[in-house]
């Protein structure tokens, strides 16, 4: 039974009262319930010198593989609520890429696309993963499509949740950030108000001492947000990328919110037209993540474009 926000807030005050627990405290123990409750637990591995922290399914169950991969300044917890929706049906991998969430973040590494599809196909050896599903959003959803044409014989389909890699119509993140003001990267107290706002259009609700600490971190994590927006920010405008989502193989549904202020959605149908055998949704009332805003949606989504791409 799904809990509502108020359950939870109830919840979380009790937890405060009785244990007289710090935020950071709260925090840890609403994370770890909802992934729980999503049918999750946390795991670690390491590439070279990199940690790369993970959720994966607590139960192997008898079926696919859906490796999830989550978007630029974001982490694996943006992936529990739809994981929540598909438990049972799959064997689910949610990772921290490199710079993000509880896995390493040296300033001194390649943070472009096909870096990230580098570590992610090592990371894919560690663990024995040959074949699975795959699904990415933002700047996640740019690496799933370059990981699927990189190693199409890795992928059995894929999803691509208001992706970055091709920014043909610009969107109101573009101007901002030509003025020196990117409000992905929060910088001070009041920021990370401001980004929830500007990338979601459905926020969930978060109780006030985890959204405290989720600010202190996203804050904490400005240096190397810096050098990862850095290395990606130019790829969109160039012809490798999109050269490359050409040699995809795999089924790909590609998935938008009508409301995205970071990358328009218009973009959808330049992905669609590049890539062999992709095909769109477009979700109105909904911004930047559809799995963080409509989750039983993008689950739902998903099962009729598998039933689909099967015929």
């Amino acid at each position: 039974m799904q809990r509502t926000p108020v359950s939870i807030f109830l919840i979380l005050v009790t937890t405060l009262l009785v244990s007289a627990c710090s935020k950071q405290a709260i925090y840890e123990n609403a994370i770890s319930w909802e992934r729980s409750s999503s049918g999750l637990e946390t795991a670690q591995l390491s590439i070279g010198e990199l940690d790369i922290a993970y959720l994966r399914s607590k139960e192997t169950v008898d079926a696919d593989t859906l490796v999830l991969i989550h978007g630029f300044g974001a982490n694996k917890d943006n992936w529990t609520r739809l994981a929540k929706e598909l438990e049972g049906e799959f064997n689910i991998y949610a990772f921290d890429l490199p710079g993000h969430g509880d896995s390493s973040k040296p300033l001194d590494i390649g943070y472009r696309f096909e870096d990230q599809v580098r570590y992610l196909n090592q990371v894919f050896a560690e663990l024995g993963i040959t074949q699975a599903h795959m699904m990415g959003n933002s700047m996640g959803g740019a690496i799933t499509a370059l990981y699927a044409a990189t190693h199409p014989d890795q992928i059995r389909s894929a999803v691509l949740f208001d992706p970055a890699g091709i920014f043909e119509y610009e969107s109101e993140l573009v101007d901002l950030v030509l003025d020196g003001d990117n409000p992905l990267i929060p910088k001070k107290a009041g920021d990370f108000d401001r980004l929830l706002d500007f990338a979601l259009e459905k926020r969930p609700f978060v109780p006030w001492p985890i959204f405290d600490v989720m600010e202190e971190k996203a804050i904490a994590n400005r240096d190397v947000n810096e050098v990862i927006f850095a290395a990606i920010r130019d790829s969109g405008f160039e012809p490798d990328f999109r050269n490359a989502i050409t040699r995809i193989e795999a089924p790909v549904l590609v998935v938008w919110g009508k409301l995205d202020r970071v990358i328009d959605y218009r973009n959808a149908d330049v992905f669609v037209e590049a890539i062999p055998d992709a095909r769109k949704a477009i979700l109105d009332d909904v911004g930047h993540a559809p799995m963080v805003e409509v989750p039983a949606e993008s689950a739902r989504l998903f099962r009729e474009f598998l039933i689909d791409s099967q015929h």
